[in-house]
């Protein structure tokens, strides 16, 4: 018997391989998810000896309601609750504000407003900056007048240039006795052992969400924390696309040479309580000390009392694999049902699911006007050519696509009927609906959806439109491409 599996060993490996396959393959189809999802992950459980094991490992196990995200126990907290019931809006109240400025969108702010954590908030101004140098510009410029606390939030914080600089600033507010804290992404993020040592020293908190020795060999790197949030002394928020890393500022020095066009949300008022709580949702969860909810202190700070002028308002949304609803698609999806004129969207990945596809298709071929505008070359191979192959099922719908072909298009907006608008961190794509941690502002607010607009029609000067009979003849190897990636789009 040794002897016959010695003299046979990729049999063997490839019997062990297939008996895995098919006790993940029983768990894949137990777990009822979406249906295209099961069957892309049996496919390569099938066709793949090995690499269908190691994707499935990574992309196809499904945590959404896993105990690894223990820190939801959190929205039982009672301080945690009163903020949220103090901004919570009653259904008669929104009945009154229908008439004055909601309209069409009662539905969408009801939506999340029945889920305390995206509730409709009033007193804001709002400041949209574009690229990360008026980015940077104006958080570094609050950053020097915190004068409470700093509590940030980031996909990616790199110890280059820009983000030395970045910490530089906290350490000198942490000298003023500001308190800060820092979540960061372990697979996104890259900080050298002598900036942690900086920030350590200066006495600023800081964890890795989700931690990683190897971040290409574990299951948690499926899981990301793709937000960008910094909220200064309560009362001032930013979210966006923009990451700490010479690679937002188009600087000639910067080492990837690429032009990058991104947009990012400075808020002043209510809406920053909102993003408020879904950091300290998530400083609960990366803090192994502490254990229990009483081990929790939320100082009455951090909500502080706000007496704003202006009066745009705002809903955050926020969504990850622990949350019950998929709230931020489920918003969108939303926001493109009701459409009656016009839909403006900006994506670095534009890979939608069923409903958003079928959403955009239906709005289209009923006389909305809907653009979408991607990157001609963006920073992913698979996701490319998995967002080119939806191309022709849009254009056939009448929608316009555009190619961005001046860098790399990260924006993550999107505008309807001039009057309504979304900025934040989730792509049009599954993995930010379904697999990572994404938060977005959506604003209802015909100023803000006009600026955004008036972007969109400066940035198409940079675009190339895509015309369906030429798209139709590009060539079989591109279309082989397309078709391929396209199996793996959930997974993407």
């Amino acid at each position: 018997m040794i002897d016959w599996i010695l003299n046979n060993k990729w049999t063997c490996l490839l019997i062990i391989n297939y008996i895995i396959a098919l006790s993940a393959a029983f768990f894949l189809i137990r777990s009822n998810q979406n249906p295209r999802k099961t069957l892309s992950s049996l496919l390569f459980l099938v066709a793949f000896p090995f690499v269908g094991l190691g994707i499935y490992y990574f992309f196809g196990l499904e945590y959404r309601k896993s105990k690894i995200f223990k820190r939801k126990d959190l929205t039982a907290h009672d301080l945690v609750k009163q903020w949220n019931n103090r901004l919570h809006l009653s259904d008669e109240k929104l009945i009154e504000y229908e008439n004055d400025f909601l309209e069409d969108r009662i539905k969408l702010v009801k939506l999340l407003n029945h889920n305390q954590a995206a509730v409709l908030t009033l007193k804001n101004d709002l400041k949209v900056l574009i690229n990360g140098q008026a980015t940077f510009n104006s958080i570094f410029k609050d950053l020097d007048q915190a004068k409470d606390h700093i509590h940030l939030e980031y996909f990616i914080i790199t110890d280059d240039r820009i983000g030395n600089a970045f910490i530089d600033k906290l350490i000198a507010a942490r000298k003023r006795d500001v308190e800060v804290k820092l979540i960061y992404d372990s697979v996104g993020s890259s900080l050298s052992r002598n900036a942690k040592q900086k920030m350590e020293q200066a006495g600023i908190e800081f964890h890795a969400f989700m931690p990683v020795i190897f971040s290409n060999v574990t299951r948690k790197a499926n899981y990301r924390n793709h937000r960008k949030i910094c909220i200064i002394d309560g009362h001032i928020g930013y979210l966006g696309g923009v990451n700490i890393s010479d690679d937002y500022v188009n600087d000639p020095e910067n080492r990837s040479k690429t032009y990058w066009r991104d947009t990012h949300l400075r808020i002043e008022g209510h809406a920053v309580k909102s993003m408020q709580v879904q950091w300290l949702l998530n400083w609960y969860f990366v803090c192994d000390h502490i254990k229990e909810e009483t081990d929790l202190i939320i100082p009455d700070s951090y909500f502080p009392e706000i007496d704003e002028s202006k009066n745009k308002p705002v809903q955050i949304a926020a969504s990850g694999p622990d949350t019950d609803w998929a709230n931020i698609m489920e918003a969108i999806f939303m926001a493109i049902t009701t459409a009656e004129k016009s839909i403006k969207i900006t994506t670095p990945y534009f890979i939608p699911n069923e409903a958003i596809l079928t959403a955009l298709k239906s709005a289209a071929r009923s006389d909305v006007k809907v653009e979408i505008m991607v990157p001609k070359d963006g920073d992913s191979w698979a996701a490319r050519y998995a967002s080119r192959s939806y191309f022709r099922e849009i254009l056939e719908s009448g929608a316009k696509i555009y190619w961005y072909h001046r860098g790399m298009l990260h924006a993550k907006t999107m505008v309807v009927d001039e009057e309504f608008a979304t900025i934040g961190t989730s792509n049009m794509d599954y993995r930010s609906f379904d697999i990572n941690f994404e938060i977005n502002a959506l604003i209802f607010d015909d100023h803000i959806s006009e600026e955004l607009n008036e972007q969109f029609e400066e940035d198409l000067s940079h675009c190339e439109k895509i015309i369906l009979e030429k798209w139709l003849k590009r060539s079989k190897w591109n279309k082989i491409k397309e078709s391929f990636c396209r199996l793996w789009a959930p997974l993407l």
